[in-house]
């Protein structure tokens, strides 16, 4: 599995050589790699997730990168299957216009543009439109669908291409892109030879201070290389010709930052207040040193610890133990907290997960209506964020005798 894995030794942002490991993360399988009843005997590897802090710039990123051949070319996330996304994504494509908006006919492109959803909307307000996306078969669905849709990876030379054949683009957007791509500066600069003198880069990205305040360590996995601070982020924007001028503090991902630039020199557009505002609370709070993601990882372990003890209690009582989730962040906290081996199933209500195999340590994923059948004296909330809903949803297991177990970000039982 060693020719699937690549180190860097310098920050993807600055360059810098001075990297220093801040936050220990378990090594996991790929965190989306459930597998069918036929695939069992494949080897699935383990790859590290530790994450290093940039002293250069503050950057705070991955260094071990899984071939995103791997990750990305067979994606099967797709946005049209998430109502809230497809809400989120049609408020997005109004406010933009109507903030920015651009002449008729303008083009707009995304970057990581999935199954079009988004681009959907800016087509429906009359925008021509071209998406960039890795995951072919995905991209080929969104053509079809009238989403013209390039199945490639996006850099500067694809950027000139699109400019080249299309003219310049009035938007440019990238959600949740800034995470997944080990190449940062290639995107940066490919968005700046793409984008009009006036046009505008507008990205979403999960926010540093939001992971380390609302515990969000499980949104460490292999398709995420990047964490982002506004301070390192304003820096790299600049050196490759890019101004950030405006951010918004947004819900998504549990607490993303919309951030909103122009090309230098082209934008006029003034910087907003809340630039500075950020940059001196990350300053103010140390998101630049060591010290803060530290204490971080020792609150993580001191969640670890509960949560184990709980489990273990129970086990040694000769209880049944299951976990409730099936997605890429519950294989962080299955091998962060070293539960593999001490459920027996997981339910998701996902049919797509269903039948499916936790990735390497095999855990059935059944329907969670199977909680009923199986009646397990614990169910571990591995998909903590929506415990509430969760909880509401099965009141019956409750009311029945049985436990739910929410790990973060810190522990209850219920």
């Amino acid at each position: 599995m060693k020719e699937h894995l690549t180190r860097r030794t310098a920050c993807r942002l600055c360059g810098g050589t001075n990297l220093e490991l801040v936050l220990p993360i378990a090594a996991s399988p790929i965190g989306d790699a459930y597998v069918s009843k036929e695939r069992l005997g494949e080897e699935q590897g383990l790859f590290p997730l530790d994450l290093y802090l940039c002293h250069g710039c503050g950057h705070v990123q991955n260094v071990d990168i899984v071939d995103p051949e791997i990750l990305f070319r067979d994606y099967t996330f797709a946005t049209s299957e998430h109502t809230s996304l497809v809400d989120h994504y049609r408020r997005y494509a109004k406010e933009i216009v109507a903030r920015f908006p651009p002449a008729p006919d303008s083009l707009v492109v995304e970057i990581g543009s999935n199954d079009g959803t988004l681009l959907r909307f800016f087509s429906e307000q009359g925008f021509r439109v071209i998406g960039v996306d890795p995951a072919t078969h995905i991209a080929a669905g969104a053509t079809a669908s009238g989403i013209p849709t390039l199945p490639e990876f996006f850099d500067e030379m694809l950027a000139g291409t699109i400019r080249e054949q299309h003219g310049a683009a009035a938007i440019v957007a990238a959600n949740n892109v800034f995470a997944h791509a080990d190449d940062l500066v290639g995107i940066m600069r490919g968005v700046r030879t793409l984008l009009a003198d006036d046009g505008v880069f507008v990205f979403e990205a999960s926010y540093l201070v939001d992971i380390v305040d609302r515990f969000l360590f499980d949104t460490v996995y292999h398709e995420h290389v990047s964490y982002h601070s506004v301070a390192p982020l304003t820096r790299c924007l600049e050196e490759n010709g890019i101004q950030l001028f405006d951010v918004q503090r947004i819900a998504s991902k549990g607490g993303s930052i919309r951030g909103f630039a122009q090309r230098i020199p082209g934008g006029r557009r003034p910087v907003e207040p809340i630039i500075g505002e950020l940059l001196a609370e990350e300053k103010k709070r140390g998101f630049a040193e060591a010290d803060i993601y530290r204490s971080f990882g020792k609150a993580i372990d001191l969640r670890k610890a509960a949560v184990t003890k709980l489990i273990d209690e129970a086990l040694r009582a000769g209880k049944k133990v299951a976990g409730y989730g099936a997605s890429t962040t519950v294989t962080t906290l299955l091998w962060h907290f070293n539960l593999m081996q001490k459920l027996e199933f997981l339910v998701d209500d996902n049919p797509l997960k269903q039948g499916l195999f936790s990735p390497r340590c095999h855990l059935p994923v059944i329907p969670s209506e199977e909680l009923y059948v199986q009646r397990p004296d614990y169910v571990i909330i591995l998909a903590w964020n929506y415990a509430e809903a969760i909880i509401k949803r099965h009141q019956r297991f409750l009311d029945e005798g049985g436990k739910f177990v929410v790990p973060l970000p810190s522990l209850r039982v219920v």
